[in-house]
């Protein structure tokens, strides 16, 4: 058989009557403007029906760059980085980028060999939803020249751009919630503190429960998952006298402290409400469904790709931080506080 040829822009050049840098221009996003409109859009429909391709290996000798960005993740079983993944590689898109992802684990060490493997596959930036607080992996890439972008977590050394939701807020939303359904003996499972998500949706509910002149119950599991999140749910369950409420850091502490629950004899939310964070995947059809802190994940991935590329683009562009707002979804795993008392009853 033999292989299929591939089109190239002298072909769509022939095609349409036009010479092969009009081609090249209105196929390049970044030139795209440099070529009347009908043009382009003629250009753009032709190279469709022919099949082209863009040759990477020839746009990087020619420009220097390789079209390619990493993407480390630190869980990529973990069901939010899903839509960020879609929303960096449609942004990406928009200029003919492609993403590499690792799972890189939390260990810093086993992070920076895969930054190094990256280099060697000479990616032009990339994009960290790794780092803690004082990131060693940021300073390594940065001290390799490599533009770096971090996606829902920032570190606090304020050397590089960053798009997050608003943790504090979202914090506040969950913890006035469950206030204003009566609830007084709240309990946080927060996330690890190394991290800035874990830290800030602490301080958060700290500050959200010192506002109510109410009591603050935290436990601190040592990674975002179900299983780290079982016992110190169990802890707080069985050393917080009276306690009626979780505020758990992420989806799936709260899927953890469902089964700590279970472990217990208890009910959500017949027992304990339960509030989650992130509003991922299927939260919405699990038994009872969960209650949560929705975030913009896709748009994160979006934004997170966008800064990049200007990055990327403009190597002396100002560091960012964009915030996104945070919004509380109510589903079934909390419940008015009166209604546990009329359920006691009976």
């Amino acid at each position: 058989m033999n292989p299929v040829a591939l089109t190239t822009l002298k072909q769509i050049a022939a095609a349409i009557g036009v010479h092969t840098s009009t081609v090249s221009r209105a196929l390049d996003p970044q030139k795209r403007h440099l070529v009347a409109d009908d043009v382009a859009e003629r250009i753009t429909h032709v190279a469709q029906s022919l099949g082209y391709q863009p040759n990477r290996i020839a746009t990087s000798l020619r420009t220097g760059r390789s079209q390619l960005v990493g993407v480390l993740l630190p869980d990529i079983a973990n069901p939010v980085f899903a839509p960020i993944l879609s929303g960096i590689a449609e942004a990406l898109a928009t200029q003919n980028y492609s993403p590499i992802v690792a799972d890189a684990g939390n260990d810093s060490s086993q992070q920076i060999a895969f930054v190094d493997n990256l280099l060697n596959q000479r990616v032009d930036g990339i994009i960290l939803a790794t780092v803690s607080r004082d990131d060693d992996v940021v300073g390594h890439c940065l001290d390799r020249g490599l533009p770096v972008v971090l996606v829902n977590r920032f570190e606090f050394r304020d050397r590089v751009s960053s798009i997050v939701s608003d943790d504090e807020l979202g914090m506040q939303l969950a913890v006035d919630h469950l206030v204003s359904n009566g609830h007084r003996h709240i309990g946080h499972l927060s996330g690890p503190l190394s991290t800035s998500t874990g830290l800030l949706r602490r301080d958060g509910f700290s500050r959200a429960m010192a506002h109510h002149n109410l009591p603050i119950h935290v436990e601190e599991a040592s990674h975002f998952t179900r299983d780290a999140g079982v016992a110190p749910a169990r802890a707080l369950l069985a050393g917080t006298d009276g306690i009626t409420a979780i505020v758990a850091a992420n989806d799936l502490l709260a899927l953890g402290t469902f089964d700590a629950m279970r472990m217990l004899g208890l009910r959500c939310p017949d027992d304990i409400s339960v509030v989650g964070h992130n509003d991922m995947p299927l939260v919405d059809l699990i038994s009872p469904p969960l209650t949560t802190i929705r975030i913009e994940h896709r748009e994160m991935g979006r934004g997170a790709a966008k800064l990049l590329l200007k990055e990327i683009n403009e190597r002396d562009a100002a560091v960012q931080h964009v915030i996104l707002q945070p919004e509380l979804i109510v589903r079934a795993s909390t419940t008015p506080l009166r209604m546990l008392s009329e359920i006691e009853k009976y």
